[in-house]
């Protein structure tokens, strides 16, 4: 079949994780949602919003390139459905059924199963244009499908799945991945680097590393864990209860229920707790957050003015891509940190995109996206990285998209 992954309107509300990334490519419990659906198809494509076009172009050619076959029937997913094993089996099970139909949360379409020789979305059609064909009679005219899948409508809704799917999504890649069993609970796929004295802990569930990680001496890992490949934990880390750590990542200190994608660093001393940390975020010595109120209480989150209960007793720092904070930097429960801003002190407040942010000592500036180009290119270097025009693209889109975020903040913004 073919599977045409989609952006629609409301994938803004997921913002900060969504201004730099497509929905599909939000990592949750080792897994985005394009790399578990790809193996199920012969044909995948990506619609996203205009300014990530020329990213997936070059990031991730074919959900760009592929030719989709009209000959044989059509999935059409959100790209706000979690990737999670669960929503993998019923996706896979309701297509091999082949009973056409459209699934739905309120009004919102999650996936659409679409028969043989519809007309399909034009091949270079963005999120904006692909409202129309939702809302056509190829769409309409199809039945309402039971299923039920597993959704991303806020930033919280993340952490939250991370949580409640990572054993069963680790068992999906031990039954499909190449693993070594190192001892009862851990696998190893290819050569890790492990230090001396390493305490594994897998009674909770397993713990997988990837090729090319590195485990330093006296680390505690408590499953269920995902290394990923390359990624690189510091010694005397502790490592534990649904910790995700995609490729090239660098942690240290204490890490608990926590998502963290490509190429950021967590290096020293200090907690993250049942947080979400986008790609290039860089956390100084000695930040923590807190994931949990003084009073217990479940967390309620502020997204844009909209203030939601999120029915989470533990739930910490939602942080955007390119987001950094000074030494001894402590982030309050339930705070979101936009894209490329720069934190000192203390967080007690919802962090806009693109702002210099210290509140403990009156000041709160707004970043110009040259300031984040320039040390883009650093960073990249760093990782032997090379910075292509769309990176740089990325950045003005990005600043152009959050403006409205320093606006409603309410902060005394000054260049």
């Amino acid at each position: 079949m073919n599977i045409v992954l989609f952006e629609d309107a409301d994938v803004a509300k997921l913002y900060p994780i969504t201004v730099g990334r497509p929905a599909y490519a939000v990592s949750c419990a080792s897994y985005t949602l394009v790399d578990l659906l790809t193996p199920c198809c012969t044909a995948i494509r990506g619609v996203v919003r205009p300014h990530l076009i020329e990213p997936q172009r070059f990031d991730r050619p074919p959900l760009h390139q592929t030719q989709l076959d009209d000959a044989q029937p059509t999935l059409l997913v959100s790209a706000v459905v979690a990737p999670t094993a669960a929503n993998r089996r019923t996706l896979v099970e309701w297509a091999t059924s082949g009973k056409s139909g459209a699934i739905y949360a309120g009004e919102r379409l999650l996936a659409a199963l679409l028969p043989a020789k519809t007309p399909l979305p034009a091949r270079e059609a963005n999120a904006y244009e692909l409202r129309d064909y939702l809302a056509g009679p190829a769409i309409a005219k199809l039945p309402a499908a039971a299923h039920q899948l597993t959704w991303f409508n806020y930033p919280h809704d993340v952490v939250q799945a991370n949580l409640d799917t990572f054993a069963d999504n680790l068992e999906l890649r031990l039954q499909e991945g190449d693993y070594q069993q190192r001892q009862d609970g851990v696998f190893l796929a290819g050569e890790a680097n492990i230090g001396d004295h390493v305490v594994w802990d897998s009674s909770s569930g397993p713990i997988i590393v990837e090729p090319g990680a590195t485990i330093g001496p006296y680390c505690y890992v408590r499953g269920p864990v995902y290394i990923g490949r390359g990624a690189r934990i510091l010694e005397h880390a502790a490592i534990k209860d649904s910790v995700s750590l995609s490729h090239t990542t660098k942690i240290g200190g204490e890490v608990e229920g926590t998502v963290i994608e490509p190429y950021s660093n967590k290096q020293h001393h200090g907690f993250l707790g049942h947080s979400y940390l986008g790609s290039w975020v860089n956390l100084g010595a000695g930040t923590s957050n807190s994931d949990l109120k003084n009073t217990y209480g479940t967390v309620k989150m502020e997204y844009r003015g909209e203030k939601v209960a999120t029915g989470m007793q533990f739930l910490g720092a939602i942080v955007g891509d390119y987001a950094k904070t000074a030494i001894n930097t402590g982030i309050f429960t339930g705070k979101t940190v936009g894209v490329c801003s720069m934190l000192y002190g203390f967080v007690t407040t919802n962090v806009a995109s693109f702002v210099n942010y210290a509140r403990l000592f009156g000041q709160v500036t707004e970043l110009p996206a040259d300031v984040m180009i320039a040390t883009q290119e650093r960073m990249f270097l760093r990782r032997k990285v090379e910075q292509r025009p769309c990176d740089i693209q990325l950045i003005h889109d990005m600043y152009l998209l959050t403006q409205d975020e320093r606006q409603l903040a309410g902060e005394p913004l000054a260049l």
